[in-house]
Order: C-alpha cells, then sequence, then structure tokens
C-alpha cells in the first residue's frame, strides 16, 4: 500500500554491482523478482491512485486512550435497575462461572454496586445517548457520538489488555495501530512524524505506559510513534547542543547519510533507510515542532472552549488542541493516553478527578473539530482497554466503592470520520455485566472473536473499523516477518457496518 515499502525503497536504490551480482544466482530469481513486482504494486494501488483500498471517510485519527480501564456503569451504561440490588450478592447465573481477577477473588460476596451519580439523556432524533452528570461538557456534542456498549476482550489485567487493543495480540513485539496506519498510508506532512503520541497529566498515574504501546514492532522504525513531551523539549535532543550551528547539523548530516547510504549498498538493509529517514525527520522537526507547540497565536475563544486548563502544557485539554493544530498540518495518526482509570478503591474521587480532566477537552475537540469542517474527515475514538465490575471490590457504601477489571463489556464512543452520530449500538445485561441481546437478555456464553454475535464489538472489530473508515481493508494491509504475513487484526476482525453512516 504504501510506496515507500522497503521492498520498492531496496529495489530503486540497487546499484549495478548489486544487479549483477544477484544476477549470478539464476535468471529465475530476477524472473520471480520482475513478476513480483507488477503483483504487489497492483496490490498497494487505490481507488483512482489514491494508495487506499476504498473509498476513505477518514483522513486522519485521534485516539483519546483512557488507560486503566474508565467504569462503564459511572460514565455511559445507565443500569437504573441496580439500585434495587444494591449490596445483595451478585446472581450466580449473572456471572456464569466467568473467571474474576485474584484482587476480588477472596471476598465471600461480590455485591451488586450501583453508580451513585445521575444520568440525563441526550435526545438525537427518536433515539439518544444515556451520559453520567460526571462528563457534563461531553454531553454537549452527544449528538455526534456513536457510543458503543458491547465492547469485549479476552485480557483481564492491564498490561496485556492495553498491548492487545493497542497491537492486536497480548504478547509484546506486534507493530501498534499508528505504526501500521504510518505504513499503509504514509504521512502528507514532510516536517512532522506521520504519529504522534501525547502523555496527559493525571493525579492518578499509577499504571506505566511503555513505548511499545506506539511502536514500530516488526514494521521499520521510522514507522512508530514520536512522543511529545510536555516539559522541556518537546522532542529529545530536538536542539542543537551549544556551539552547533543549523549549518553544522546540516553538514554532519550530511555525512552521515552518505556512510549510511553505502552501509546500504553493501548490506541491503531496509532498517538503514528507516535510520537516514530518521535523521532527515529530526532535522526538519527542529523546525517545525517549536511553531507546532507555541499556543501564543491561538485565540481567546479557543481557550474559552477548552478551557484555561489548556494553557497548561501536559493537560489532557492542551494535548487536545495541540492535537487538533497536528491534524490541520497533516499528521495522520494522533493518540493521546491518559493514565489513572484503575479505580480497585474509593472509585468516586479518583474517577470524579479523571472525568474533569477529560471531560471539556474531549467537548471542545469535537466542537472544534466539527466548526472547522475537519470532523467529517477526522475519526476521533475514546476508551480504554476493558471496563470496571457490576459488584463492588472492598467494602460498600452509597457513597464509596471500587470496581475490579471487566473485560466482558465495556463502552467506545467513535466521532467523525464516517461514524454514525448521536446512536448507541449494543446493550448489557441489567447489571452491566454481559452483553444482551436486543431484548437485554444476557448473550451466554460469551460471545467470541471467532464468530461475530449481532450487537457486539470485539477490540478486533474496532481497529478494523478503524482502518476501514481510513480507507484501509484490514484483512490485505500485511507485512511479511518470520516467514509468514502478520496484521494488525491477525486472522479475526469484522468491519462495523452498523456504524457507518
Amino acid at each position: 500500500m504504501n510506496p515507500y515499502h522497503p521492498h520498492f525503497e531496496q529495489r530503486l536504490m540497487m546499484t549495478r554491482r548489486q544487479l549483477f551480482g544477484r544476477s549470478a544466482l539464476g535468471l529465475g530469481t530476477a524472473a520471480m523478482a520482475n513478476l513480483l513486482g507488477p503483483s504487489m504494486a497492483s496490490e498497494n494501488a487505490g481507488p483512482a491512485g489514491t494508495g487506499t483500498h476504498h473509498h476513505a471517510t477518514a483522513k486522519r485519527v485521534i485516539y483519546l486512550f483512557m488507560s486503566g480501564g474508565p467504569s462503564h456503569h459511572d460514565t455511559w451504561d445507565y443500569k437504573p435497575k441496580m439500585r434495587e440490588m444494591f449490596g445483595q450478592d451478585l446472581p450466580e447465573h449473572v456471572r456464569d462461572g466467568q473467571r474474576i481477577t485474584g484482587m476480588t477473588a477472596g471476598q465471600k460476596t461480590l455485591p451488586v454496586c450501583p453508580s451513585k451519580y445521575r444520568f440525563t439523556k441526550q435526545e438525537n432524533n427518536d433515539s439518544g445517548v444515556w451520559v453520567s452528570e460526571l462528563l457534563p461538557h461531553t454531553a454537549t456534542v452527544a449528538k455526534d457520538l456513536c457510543v458503543v456498549h458491547s465492547t469485549f476482550t479476552e485480557a483481564i489485567n492491564h498490561d496485556p489488555a492495553i498491548t492487545y487493543i493497542q497491537t492486536g495480540s497480548q504478547i509484546p513485539g506486534r507493530p501498534s495501530l499508528g505504526a501500521w496506519l504510518s505504513y499503509g498510508l504514509g504521512s502528507p506532512n514532510e516536517n512532522l512524524p506521520g504519529y504522534v503520541v501525547m502523555h496527559a497529566q493525571s493525579s492518578f498515574a499509577e499504571q506505566s505506559l511503555f513505548g511499545r504501546l506506539w511502536g514500530s514492532g516488526f514494521l521499520p522504525s521510522d514507522y512508530q510513534g514520536v512522543l511529545m513531551r510536555s516539559q522541556g523539549d518537546p522532542v529529545l535532543y530536538l536542539n542543537n547542543p551549544a556551539g552547533v550551528t543549523r549549518q553544522d547539523r546540516r553538514a554532519q548530516l550530511d555525512a552521515l547519510v552518505a556512510i549510511n547510504q553505502a552501509q546500504h549498498q553493501r548490506f541491503a538493509d531496509p532498517e538503514v533507510l528507516s535510520r537516514i529517514k530518521q535523521h532527515e525527520m529530526a532535522y526538519r522537526m527542529q523546525m517545525s515542532v517549536p511553531e507546532l507547540m507555541d499556543l501564543s497565536q491561538e485565540s481567546e475563544s479557543t481557550f474559552a472552549l477548552y478551557g484555561e486548563e489548556a494553557r497548561k502544557p501536559g493537560t489532557f485539554s492542551a494535548c487536545c488542541l495541540n492535537a487538533r493544530r497536528l491534524a490541520e498540518r497533516g499528521v495522520r495518526n494522533i493518540q493521546i493516553f491518559h493514565r489513572g482509570w484503575d479505580a480497585h478503591g474509593n472509585l468516586p474521587k479518583e474517577h470524579e478527578s479523571q472525568c474533569k480532566d477529560v471531560d471539556q477537552g474531549c467537548a471542545a475537540l469535537i466542537k472544534d473539530l466539527k466548526q472547522r469542517g475537519m470532523l467529517e474527515d477526522t475519526l476521533v475514538v475514546w476508551g480504554g482497554e476493558f471496563g470496571r465490575t457490576a459488584y463492588c471490590q472492598g467494602r460498600l457504601t452509597p457513597e464509596n466503592y471500587g470496581r475490579d477489571h471487566h473485560p466482558r463489556c465495556f463502552t467506545v464512543w467513535m466521532a467523525g470520520g464516517g461514524v454514525k452520530p448521536g446512536i448507541t449500538y449494543g446493550k448489557t445485561d441489567d447489571y452491566g455485566y454481559n452483553i444482551a441481546d436486543a431484548d437485554g437478555n444476557p448473550i451466554l456464553p460469551q460471545p467470541t472473536k471467532d464468530h461475530w454475535t449481532p450487537g457486539t464489538m470485539h477490540i478486533h472489530d474496532l481497529n478494523a473499523t478503524i482502518l476501514h473508515l481510513l480507507g484501509i481493508d484490514h484483512r490485505r494491509l500485511t507485512y511479511r516477518y518470520q516467514g509468514r504475513d502478520f496484521r494488525l487484526t491477525d486472522i479475526h476482525g469484522r468491519v462495523m457496518k452498523e456504524l457507518i453512516a
């Protein structure tokens, strides 16, 4: 798909000496290479030469990742009947023998824990979206959201679950979603990376986030995400050392390029090409990144929209504002990680802080993109790695409670980029514990990634849909590694056409 695939770059940069040397392997090899070239080019050509597999409704994606597992019970999935069961043991038929984590396995009871927060229904034509009072700003853009209550995963602990939803595998080492997109689509901006990552500040940032979550895995390294920092240089070593001028840096890079090109001509290692491109990108970023991070040109009305927090580098609102600026400059893949959603105890205090962090920024980003005419071709995704349990972990009171990890169902929302606005998709049972059918009856046994069940969305389906909206067939975006073709969705995934406008 990508015209800069290492196969093509290697072929273009092959010297006469290499060509004659490899010809010694036999004319059959050369003939095979000749046959494979057009085949790959045909596979990678999209409609009208767009470089995509089909018409794309989104040009870029902004992924707001709530690391730690937000409670769907307290934010989006309204379950009034749970109030009648307050403190009672979760019925056995609801759990149906499903595994729980070691953190609650020792509890004698699993008391039903209704949310303490009020919900209001944001009407949109004949349907509506229920939103918690914790998200008053986001409630104002509910008519633009496609809210999915029936997302599910197999992973029950944080690191495997985050790795799974970000890379398509619970085992580290695979390319991230953003890396796959960069590999498939390239970047229209020569002065900024195709994939940018930001970490927003949080009061409860317990879990670490590892570079593999935005890494390139076995793809060439120039497809990995670039982390923009909120303190010091936005990118490490962005400024030249004292005494080194820009002209000096250019001369150093020219010399380094010559050395790398000589190495590539000798070994034909595609990673050397990646190294050259990364050095050149770093040079250009010395000019483009300071301009990007300078918010002094933003209007007062913009800061009124995003809130005063947007003036403070590293806040979620500031990250959202920078995400819009990156999108304007042609960056295709933008991801904001916000940690601290792992509320095993004292959930109200923690979630109130977390929601306050992200609420206005999320709403402002949607409104800002919309008023600039960018929402229609910008896909915004919000969600975590799993949800929280319907039962309480630890001591339960009406005002305070905790919740354990819950992968069987959780809420994700999307906006713009070609998804249907103002709708909810999928249901959960009266306890928000199992995915339910259209009549509200729990689907047991649990849906699996292997066979799609109507009204459900596995995380592979989510990633397949994101790729589809950006013009990519998830089954055809592959990379050969260690003798087999890999893809983001492994051998699974279904495009959720029910969500597409």
